[in-house]
């Protein structure tokens, strides 16, 4: 009896001949991947996901990217992984696309599921469509990024003047320590500076 999924040996005159067996015959044929859908659709970008048949020996997919009623194509593999989604970049707006998976084992591809067809939106459409109460992560960070910035230069301005305040107290407090050492100065420079008086009775010499 020969192994599943293989052809048994035929016999032939004079002896028995082995028939070697093809790798499609002896692994099991994989099916194509089920519920192939488009998330996450943006103007340049999108993401597909799909399901497979549980005990399929996958080992990863490949991705047929096309626009539709063009000929140019986008492939995409990757192995080693049990990823059911894939990234889809650099995409134009207001594009129509065609998009096909396969899995992938160790005895090949299995057939590409069905066709999926979506268009990505134009820049103004996804704007308009966007709830003005919705708030992104990325603005959030924004709005943090700005608030901290906001922030240190009030604080920093605040340091300033406080030492402004600082500096205009010590010269205010050195000028008034000051002002009695000036009056004492000005007092004993007018006395200095004034006429003495001559003693009354007294004779006045003239010199003949």
């Amino acid at each position: 009896m020969g192994r599943a999924g293989c052809e048994a040996p035929q016999e032939e005159a004079g002896g028995w001949r082995n028939r070697a067996c093809l790798p499609r015959r002896c692994h099991a044929a994989l099916s194509a991947p089920l519920n192939v859908t488009i998330r996450e659709l943006e103007v340049n970008s999108a993401v597909v996901t799909w399901e497979i048949l549980e005990g399929d020996p996958v080992i990863g997919f490949a991705i047929t990217q096309q626009k539709k009623d063009v000929r140019m194509l986008r492939f995409i593999q990757e192995v080693n992984t049990t990823t059911r989604s894939c990234a889809l970049w650099d995409l134009d707006e207001d594009t129509e696309y065609i998009v096909h998976v396969q899995s992938i084992s160790m005895g090949g591809s299995s057939p590409p599921s069905q066709p999926v067809l979506f268009r990505t939106p134009k820049e103004s459409e996804k704007m308009a469509s966007k709830n003005p109460d919705e708030v992104t992560m990325e603005e959030v960070g924004q709005d943090a990024q700005l608030r901290a910035g906001e922030l240190i230069i009030i604080v920093v301005v605040l340091v300033m003047w406080a030492g402004v305040i600082a500096l205009f107290c010590r010269q205010y407090d050195i000028i008034k320590d000051n002002e009695p050492n000036n009056n004492k100065d000005k007092a004993k420079n007018s006395s200095e500076c004034s006429t003495p008086e001559h003693p009354q009775g007294g004779l006045l010499r003239s010199n003949v």
